[in-house]
């Protein structure tokens, strides 16, 4: 019986099988070490975790604030884990809850001044990190890997 499920799955398995699996590794272990490297320096440069730096980044992109559903959403992580990253953030006053003004139960979160103030510095340190990690990348394969990833999450967004 063993034999038999190990035949049937070798058969299923294709050479398109093996590169998509290969293509798949390489892209999760690249951003796997990208993504540790700058955990490392946003926490030994800013002190600051990677999540909240996130959290950050989402609000300065929508200055109106976004409800905690929303954030959570676009970070693509629970609702308490949204809740736990604002509550730090707001305890050294970089976000502020605020009551929503189309539901008066539910509140928006925004940057402060000071939030604003402490992201710019470290979204351009973010960004020179980046830009040192992948210098060895020539401008011509940054480019094509962009298209290719593009074409390739545009695929993912209309197959089942």
């Amino acid at each position: 019986m063993e034999d038999e499920e190990q035949l049937d799955l070798a058969s299923r398995l294709t050479s398109d099988h093996h590169q998509s699996l290969k293509l798949w590794l390489r892209m999760l272990s690249c951003t796997v070490k990208i993504e540790n490297e700058i955990r490392s320096r946003l926490r030994a440069t800013f002190g600051i975790t990677l999540p909240r730096f996130d959290l950050m980044a989402q609000l300065e992109r929508y200055p109106q604030g976004l409800r905690m559903g929303e954030l959570s959403k676009r970070m693509m992580v629970t609702g308490g884990n949204v809740t736990g990253i604002t509550d730090q953030l707001e305890q050294e006053k970089l976000v502020v809850r605020v009551p929503d003004p189309k539901d008066g139960r539910a509140y928006s979160v925004k940057l402060t001044p000071a939030g604003r103030k402490a992201f710019a510095t470290m979204a351009a340190v973010h960004e020179d990190w980046i830009a040192e990690l992948l210098q060895d990348v020539s401008g011509a394969d940054k480019t094509t890997l962009i298209d290719l990833l593009s074409d390739m999450k545009q695929k993912l967004r209309t197959e089942p």
